[in-house]
């Protein structure tokens, strides 16, 4: 999934899009009299986002992206460079294995690094399906706690969820809001196959 956003007000679905195409609704739908609550939620992780709303909407904006909107100064003196290949992205970071694993890896061409990367590569080639999968089923889980937790059959729906039964699943969802309901499905399933 892309960086996809989606804005609830109530049990409605009121807009999806980038981030600050939403801020925008959202800014706007704040500042009407008698607004109703607004949630938006990162449609990858299926969690809620909180946005400062304050100014005009421009500032809104521009509060999204602080980065790119700094004034141009002096650039920072670069740290100094340790181990590793940092300009290519290479990150240190600790590992803790088991001695045998260790003596495995001291015996791989190219170093405990290089194997260690050659075999998250392999698994991200083998498991990407199952992960995608996963992490769909985690967002809608996510989104579903936070919109439909109180709703009937919420704990029955959560089982069938991470149990990929998915005829269930869709049995005790339907009396749900439609919007709801519709975004949960969208969440779980729409990059998977089946």
């Amino acid at each position: 999934m892309t960086d996809q956003f989606t804005v609830f007000e109530n049990n409605h679905r009121v807009a999806t899009g980038s981030l600050a195409e939403v801020a925008l609704v959202v800014k706007w739908m704040a500042d009407r009299p008698g607004s109703t609550p607004i949630l938006i939620f990162d449609d990858a992780t299926g969690r809620p986002v909180d946005l400062d709303l304050r100014g005009s909407p421009a500032e809104v904006v521009a509060r999204l992206r602080p980065a790119a909107h700094k004034p141009l100064s002096a650039p920072e003196p670069e740290p100094p460079r340790g181990r590793g290949r940092p300009k290519l992205g290479v990150v240190a970071r600790e590992v803790t294995l088991l001695p045998r694993h260790w003596d495995w890896l001291a015996t791989q061409p190219g170093g405990a690094s290089v194997a260690l990367r050659k075999l998250v590569e392999e698994a991200r080639r083998r498991n990407g399906e199952l992960d995608r999968a996963r992490m769909a089923r985690d967002a809608a889980y996510h989104f579903m706690s936070a919109m439909a937790g109180n709703l009937p059959g919420f704990e029955e729906a959560s089982r069938a969820l991470f149990a990929a039964d998915r005829h269930r699943f869709a049995e005790l969802i339907a009396p749900w809001p439609p919007d709801i309901r519709d975004h949960i499905v969208k969440l779980a399933f729409s990059d998977t196959a089946g």
